[in-house]
């Protein structure tokens, strides 16, 4: 197409101040993936976390099962990559992480190169643009060297006529420049925006802005990333250097991650850790007296569309449709049977070996000997979380009026052989869950409709993820007792902050006095407090972990009803007792070295030597 040439914007005038070089920026927040809304039915979870019912065969996480990872590659149903992507779209659907991710590194190279050009500024101004720039370069990077390893690292604007010749770099080189970027960002960048001059103009509109905090908890994540153990010691099958971390780059995250829970403990940010207080935790119901309720993390109702997060997400991207929740993901998570939960049919599962990570509510996991957890009584006494976050056997799943020939389906049948077990339409594992999406998002409840005004969202970022990193990033040079010494907090006390929050019993000291033992509860905590956020499969693939049992199976929890059908009309389904509780295998995942990285696309590969093919692919 022509141009006019009056639309043709020169670059004087496209940085020479504020306004113009912010609106150059704001493209690249645009390009952000939505991961809950990315498709009508979007996939996040590759690790061993959930599985789709038989008809979500073709999302990314029956493909990561089957071990397909090229399955990531032009798939408008995964947020990680677009077959038809939009960078200037509005549309949810435009917008995939690799597909825009050379592009915005490129746009914020573009920037830091006509920094000369903002003249007419004030200081503030200039840090606020320079901050921003060097942020999303590292970001980028960043995102897309968790799943494809090291990368060539783009610092520079490359010629478009010449060919690239860039080298990938190994993932710590990668790490040691996005590091670099990261710092300078926080240094850089206010803590809140709101007590700029410039943000006082959009005052209580900045939440989504670039800021210190996100740059030191994206720099501890990096630094703690490219201390683990698949950066240090390379792809391997065994499971044997698990726990074998680079200790100089943990210390490095450590400090990251103390600076920022430092400034927030101490009431300097706008961030908190959100409460967990509830009268009614079955309906994420608060009680009077709670300020704010730990599910607005994920999503709000009657709230007119408030994007999720409260006080507690750190980093979003934007979430222009918020009603576009709605159009399926609100309609992803509970059972189909005889249309209880409306539109296609498509569930996310959660799988009972992941489940088993609730532990106690003494704070024991569930195959200590001492922890309490009873096969007979399977949900009694568990971590509370377990009872926010999964929908279990006699729950109340409806709570408005039903016709009378569909009365049987109010209470969860998920025990073997139950009204709501089944592949096709209902729980493949024994399970659903519902700590992002409310088990009122259903036809007769009807919590996903307009009038609900129900918004889901899911940070990239969030406080409780800073604690469980920091706890792990000290754990790795220092055990239990490790610290930074930027934060008084050991690596214990910050696991046990997460646990007081939900009311569960600290870690024990049978956990803390062994630095293995720790780790793996600090593991353990990361993958309850986390859970179907997205963050699994990167953890188990930087931990060695992908590979090696249980971690490669997903099973289902088979139990027989001792109890009758009334006794869960009139008393609380924890309390149930069952028969012949047990796991079975649903799948095994078949995973070798290969797999600990996604491909590369080959037409990337193919476009010079010195970009190449992930091994084994």
């Amino acid at each position: 197409m022509e141009k006019a040439p009056e639309s043709i914007i020169s670059e004087e005038v496209a940085f020479q101040n504020f306004t113009n070089f912010q609106g150059f920026i704001e493209e690249i927040y645009n390009c952000i993936p939505d991961k809950e809304k990315k498709y009508w039915t979007s996939s996040w979870n590759w690790g061993d976390d959930e599985l789709f019912n038989l008809e979500g065969s073709f999302h990314m996480t029956n493909q990561v099962d089957l071990g397909n990872f090229w399955a990531w590659q032009n798939n408008a149903a995964t947020w990680f990559d677009d077959d038809n992507p939009s960078p200037t779209s509005t549309d949810k659907f435009r917008h995939g992480l690799y597909a825009h991710a050379w592009y915005a590194i490129r746009k914020a190279n573009m920037g830091l190169a006509n920094l000369d050009l903002l003249t007419s500024a004030t200081q503030e101004e200039k840090n606020l643009i320079e901050g921003q720039l060097y942020f999303f370069r590292a970001w980028w990077h960043f995102e897309m060297m968790q799943y494809l390893g090291g990368l060539p690292y783009v610092e520079e604007v490359l010629p478009s006529h010449e060919k690239p010749t860039l080298p990938r770099l190994t993932y710590q080189e990668c790490a040691d420049k996005a590091g670099a970027d990261f710092a300078r960002a926080a240094e850089l960048l206010p803590i809140n925006w709101d007590n700029t001059s410039v943000g006082a103009s959009t005052l209580g509109k900045n939440q989504l802005r670039i800021n210190k905090i996100m740059a030191l908890g994206y720099l501890g994540k990096n630094y703690l990333w490219a201390g683990s153990p698949l950066m240090v010691h390379g792809a391997q099958t065994g499971g044997t250097q698990t726990y074998n971390y680079d200790e100089a780059y943990c210390r490095k995250a450590a400090d990251a991650f103390g600076e920022l829970l430092d400034l927030v403990e101490s009431g300097q940010t706008q961030y908190a850790l959100v409460e967990f207080d509830y009268e009614d935790i079955y309906n994420h119901k608060k009680t009077s007296t709670a300020a704010n309720k730990y599910s607005d993390i994920f999503y709000t109702t009657g709230q007119n569309w408030l994007m999720p997060g409260s006080t507690e997400a750190i980093f979003r991207g934007p979430s222009t449709d918020s009603n576009g929740s709605n159009w399926n993901t609100t309609k992803t998570f509970g059972p189909k049977v005889q249309g209880l939960v409306e539109h296609d049919n498509i569930i996310h599962h959660p799988t009972a070996n992941y489940v088993n990570n609730y532990g106690m509510a003494n704070g024991l996991p569930l195959n200590d000997p001492d922890s309490g957890f009873d096969p007979e009584y399977p949900f009694r006494d568990r971590d509370p979380r377990f009872y926010h976050d999964i929908v279990f056997d006699g729950f109340k799943y409806i709570n408005s009026t039903m016709p009378a020939n569909m009365e049987y389906l109010r209470y969860t049948g998920l025990h073997t052989g139950g009204t709501m077990r089944n592949a096709a339409d209902g729980s493949r594992t024994g399970y659903f869950i519902q700590k992002l999406v409310p088990h009122t998002a259903n036809k007769y409840d009807g919590a996903y409709n307009w009038s609900f005004n129900m918004h889901t969202y899911l940070p990239y970022m969030r406080l409780g993820d800073i604690y469980t990193m920091y706890a792990e990033a000290c754990a790795a040079f220092g055990g239990a007792s490790g610290k930074s010494s930027k934060f008084s907090k050991t690596a214990e006390e910050a696991i046990n902050t997460l646990r007081d929050r939900v009311g569960a019993g600290h870690v024990h000291a049978s956990y803390t006095s062994d630095r293995t033992k720790f780790i793996d509860e600090v593991r353990r905590e990361r993958a309850v407090e986390l859970s179907f956020e997205g963050f699994r499969f990167n953890d188990l693939q930087r931990w060695l972990l992908l590979t090696e049992y249980p971690y490669n199976v997903k099973t289902s929890h088979e139990f027989d009803r001792v109890e009758s059908d009334d006794f869960y009309k009139e008393n609380d389904p924890r309390d149930a007792k069952v028969a012949n509780f047990r796991e079975e295998v649903i799948l095994t995942r078949q995973f070798g070295t290969k797999h600990y990285w996604f491909p590369l696309k080959i037409d990337d590969t193919s476009m010079y030597p010195e970009f190449g093919q992930n091994p084994g692919w």
